[in-house]
């Protein structure tokens, strides 16, 4: 009553706590049950700090963002708009270091302001040190070679009697970049363990080592290159061990009552429970399962391998009768049609093992140029994915192998060094995907990637004008034109290919029957690469059985977060809270509603309460083209909120969208 003038008991909040229940926001009334709220000094009261020049900015900033958000709550709290539960703020003095306790709180302690530039002398510590020299014009420059002039400065900094540093963010990036310098004359070059090492060495010699620095430096008689100033920006991840559950308690917990379960060799039966009998004079836990006519079966829980889920309905299902020939019956019929299928599909898999296939090696030097390309650490997923598919090129039968990953998990990246590889053996890769949207992004991405190498890449879609298509069909049918990507439209009769070795295939699920066909006609001794985050079935049986090959990419990169997600009441300062964030970090978000009608107030909501965002509204009876529009204009970003319907685009990667609001969650 003392900080709002009176109790609300519809408040929900107040009567949440009251009840004694958490609720989202609950955090912001800490200081009504507490004398006094800590900070970070008042653990570390001791402690000498460490402060960046842009300190004094960062904390306007963020005083400005608090001030604006009271200010916002106390507005809906008058408003009330678009059914928004009360939220009564309380003053950010109460919450927060004002900006002259902050000042009083730094005084009391030891605090080292860091800053780029030189200050007048007597006032700072000058280290001699300044910021290193970055090869970004040599890699954006058309047909230069920024190894070559890395090589250069190497030598020059060397004949100036200076000590060279190579720094690199793994051990398996330092081993690469120091192959390909050496083939690029910076030689001698060769990997050190510690400093000492490098400080021990004549001044001729490039030290490599593991360090991980965003940027380089020069001193007076040192000077450490990092491997980002060569190459661009770099995420690299820490590789983790994977947890394998070893014990059947996990099975156990994941288990309900009433749930049907397979007994290898009883068949259907309900699980009721885990029971304890008495067993020789001891206690033994057992599952306990009923089957037709209440028989009862005790099964050990050591022995839980021998039970599968019921992988069906269970609505309706007949339980199996203990001591019948039924089940047995079941399972031998079942697997007689199982030889047959699988004899139909090993006699197809083993025709197509006896074709000849074009033998693909990556080329020296090269290749390891390529690789560097790619501004991240690969996975050990990845990394498995692409050595399987090096050795399949190199076998000398035609390649058919499944890579399954989500989106965003690198599976693009497989392709494109197999299209590398076959490519610079001098044939065709045709990379053929489900939509125009699609291919347009892959068009962009294999653009980038293959930015200066003597290799033609072309687009076929809608998305391409007549004329231009034209000259990609000759292009094809004379060779002109090394890796072609497109959708179905690849798959006329009128595209012939001069030289075809490789077919990457992007989500297969979403190709018709006629597509498949003419597929299947492209396949004879072709190389395949299939990539899918959801394969069909008969896909998924394929690779499981052996018949063909599967590589699964499950680590997500090093920037993928795992997602977080939040149920509330409707509230307009979270929701405009939410999508300012995205819009001013430079990203873009999802506003999912359930039915097209509610798209209208929506669209009125956006407008009224977050007018800084520009948004589009989206939905499934829109026309094709126009519908294709508005996700192209999503993707190329000129636009920052996608108002739509559950149709959002699937298999694109928008790397830029990070939030989903998703309005009447309890409707869909």
């Amino acid at each position: 009553a003392k900080a709002f003038g009176g109790i609300d008991l519809n408040d929900p909040l107040y009567e949440s706590i009251t009840n004694s229940r958490r609720y989202q926001g609950m955090e912001h009334w800490l200081p009504l049950f507490h004398e006094r709220l800590e900070t970070l000094f008042d653990y570390v009261p001791e402690a000498a700090i460490t402060l960046s020049y842009e300190v004094d900015m960062a904390m306007a900033a963020r005083h400005d963002q608090v001030d604006e958000f009271y200010d916002a709550r106390r507005d809906q709290l008058e408003q009330q708009s678009f059914g928004a539960a009360p939220y009564k703020p309380l003053a950010p003095a109460q919450l927060y270091l004002s900006g002259d306790e902050w000042r009083d709180r730094l005084s009391a302690h030891a605090s080292f302001p860091i800053t780029p530039f030189e200050l007048p002398e007597g006032s700072s510590i000058f280290f001699h040190g300044r910021k290193g020299r970055s090869f970004a014009a040599e890699r954006g420059e058309a047909g230069g070679n920024v190894y070559d002039a890395v090589g250069s400065h190497f030598k020059s900094l060397r004949t100036a009697g200076k000590r060279v540093v190579l720094a690199c963010w793994s051990e398996g990036s330092a081993e690469r970049l120091a192959t390909i310098l050496r083939d690029h004359g910076a030689s001698p070059i060769a990997p050190a363990e510690t400093w000492t090492d490098v400080l021990k060495r004549d001044l001729e010699m490039i030290s490599v080592v593991v360090l991980p620095l965003e940027e380089g430096f020069e001193t007076s008689d040192l000077v450490v290159v990092a491997e980002q100033d060569i190459l661009g920006d770099r995420l690299v991840r820490r590789a983790k061990k994977a947890k394998k559950a070893t014990d059947f308690f996990a099975e156990l917990q994941s288990l309900s009552v009433g749930d049907l379960l397979v007994h290898v060799d009883h068949g259907i039966g309900r699980f009721e429970g885990l029971k304890t009998l008495d067993v020789q004079g001891a206690p033994h836990d057992c599952l306990l399962l009923f089957y037709a006519n209440n028989d009862r079966l005790f099964i050990p829980v050591e022995n839980i391998d021998l039970l599968s889920r019921y992988g069906s309905e269970a609505e309706g299902v007949q339980l199996d009768r203990l001591g019948s020939g039924a089940w047995q019956a079941k399972k031998a019929k079942l697997k007689q049609r199982i030889r047959d299928i699988a004899n139909d599909l090993i006699k197809t898999a083993a025709a197509r093992e006896l074709k000849a296939g074009d033998v693909f090696t990556p080329p020296d030097g090269a290749w390891d140029e390529f690789c560097a390309r790619f501004p991240y650490e690969e996975t050990e997923d990845q990394l498995s994915a692409i050595d399987a598919v090096v050795e399949d090129l190199a076998k000398g039968r035609p390649m058919d192998r499944l890579v399954c990953g989500d989106v965003g998990f690198g599976k693009t990246e497989v392709a494109l060094r197999a299209a590398f590889i076959a490519a610079f053996s001098g044939k065709q890769v045709a990379v053929v995907v489900p939509t125009t949207l699609l291919a347009r992004q892959h068009f962009k991405t294999f653009s980038e990637r293959f930015k200066g190498l003597p290799l033609q890449v072309a687009q076929a879609s809608r998305l391409v004008g007549r004329k231009e298509i034209e000259e990609v069909k000759k292009g094809l049918t004379d060779g002109s034109i090394d890796i072609v990507v497109g959708t179905h439209a690849l798959l006329q009769e009128s595209v012939k290919f001069r030289d075809l070795g490789l077919l990457i295939i992007d989500e297969e699920q979403h190709f018709g029957v006629k597509h498949k066909e003419r597929l299947k006609s492209m396949r004879a001794n072709v190389h395949v690469l299939t990539l899918t985050a959801t394969p069909i079935p008969r896909t998924l049986q394929l690779a499981l059985s052996g018949l063909r090959e599967m590589s699964l990419i499950t680590t997500p990169p090093l920037d993928r977060l795992a997602v977080r997600t939040y149920i509330s009441p409707f509230d307009p300062v979270v929701i405009r809270e939410h999508l300012l964030r995205e819009h001013f970090r430079g990203g873009q978000s999802f506003f999912v509603v359930p039915r097209i009608t509610d798209l209208e107030e929506m669209g009125e909501f956006l407008r009224d309460i977050v007018p800084e965002v520009k948004f589009r509204t989206a939905h499934g009876r829109m026309a094709p083209t126009e519908l294709e529009d508005i996700m192209t204009g999503f993707y190329d970003r000129s636009f920052d909120v996608l108002l739509s319907t559950t149709i959002v685009e699937s298999g694109l990667d928008i790397p830029t969208a990070n939030t989903l609001v998703v309005h009447r969650a309890d409707m869909f």
